[in-house]
């Protein structure tokens, strides 16, 4: 079992930093894969950012050379740097784990003000 407790979002104006944290607890030595989703009112889930167990990363376009994801394995985090946010930008960001399945965190809301 992994358990994920995120924290870091709120309220930002547009062009503004935000940094996200997820701390993986329990059976942390088999997490292997690491990113954020996210899911705006009305629409579906989407991928923002991948971290693999080796570094590598993937990010989804529309926040390309905006967002870094990164992780500190000795403290089981993943956070999500979060630059010159948009308004549609906002959303419930979901950390995730990939161990024996995917493992889920609680969301934490993110609201860019124009």
């Amino acid at each position: 079992q992994v358990q994920l407790v995120e924290s870091g979002g709120g309220l930002v104006q547009a062009g503004g930093s935000l940094r996200l944290s997820c701390a993986a607890s329990g059976s942390v030595f088999s997490i292997n894969a690491m990113g954020w989703y996210r899911q705006a009112p009305g629409k579906q889930r989407e991928l923002v950012a991948h971290i693999s167990s080796g570094g590598t990363t993937n990010y989804a376009d529309s926040v390309k050379g905006r967002f870094t994801i990164s992780r500190d394995n000795a403290k089981n985090t993943v956070y999500l740097q979060m630059n010159s946010v948009k308004p549609e930008d906002t959303a419930v960001y979901y950390c995730y784990a990939a161990h024996t399945r995917i493992y889920w965190g609680q969301g934490t809301q993110v609201t860019v003000s124009s």
